[in-house]
C-alpha cells in the first residue's frame, strides 16, 4: 500500500468533500437504510451550502486522506458551539471518521483518530467525544479499543427516520 498523506481542508476542497462524504457514507450505511433515507439524509449533509458553512466555520476543522492523488477518508472535528450537542469549551467533537470500504482494515481509519487525537491535544482539550450508531460494530469497537468509554445516548435522525447514537468520550491526559 501507498503511504497515507493527512492534509486540512479548505474552502476549495468542498467538492472532494462532498465526493468521498457521500461514498463513505453510502457504503457504510445503505445496507441497513432505505434509499429514499439514505438520499434525503445525503442531500442535507453533503449540499454545496452545508459544506461551505462548515468549512467557513472557524470551529470546525476537516481532514482528507490521501493515497496519491486520491481521497480515501476524511475527518470532521468540531470545538466550541460547532459541536452538535455538548459545546463544552473544554471538548472537542470527533463528528465524522470515514474511510472507503476498499481501505478498511489498512489503518486509514486509525491515523485519522490519531490526528484527531493530535488537534485535540494541540488545543489543550479535556476530552473527546463522538457519537456513534449503536448498531455500527465496527465503529463502536474501534472507538472502545482506543480508551473511548460510553456516557449517554442521543437521537441520530437519518431523513426521517430516527436512529439511536451511542455517546462515547476519552478522558485526555
Amino acid at each position: 500500500m501507498n503511504s497515507i498523506i493527512i492534509n486540512q481542508a479548505f474552502l476549495e476542497d468542498w467538492e472532494t468533500l462532498q465526493t468521498i462524504g457521500k461514498e463513505t457514507f453510502s457504503e457504510t450505511f445503505s445496507g441497513d437504510n432505505s434509499k429514499e433515507e439514505m438520499d434525503l439524509y445525503l442531500e442535507k449533509s453533503f449540499n454545496k451550502e452545508k459544506l461551505t458553512d462548515e468549512l467557513n466555520n472557524s470551529d470546525s476543522f476537516f481532514f482528507i486522506a490521501w493515497e496519491e492523488d486520491n481521497p480515501i477518508g476524511y475527518l470532521k472535528l468540531n470545538a466550541g458551539t460547532a459541536q452538535t450537542e455538548l459545546q463544552d469549551k473544554t471538548s472537542l467533537e470527533i463528528e465524522r471518521i470515514y474511510v472507503r470500504s476498499s481501505h478498511h482494515g489498512k489503518k486509514v481509519g486509525q491515523l485519522l483518530y490519531d490526528k484527531a487525537l493530535n488537534v485535540a491535544k494541540e488545543q489543550k482539550k479535556a476530552y473527546i467525544w463522538l457519537g456513534v450508531w449503536e448498531e455500527n460494530l465496527r465503529a463502536v469497537n474501534f472507538y472502545k479499543k482506543n480508551g473511548f468509554v460510553e456516557f449517554d445516548k442521543h437521537i441520530f435522525r437519518l431523513g426521517n427516520e430516527e436512529q439511536t447514537d451511542l455517546m462515547m468520550k476519552k478522558i485526555l491526559e
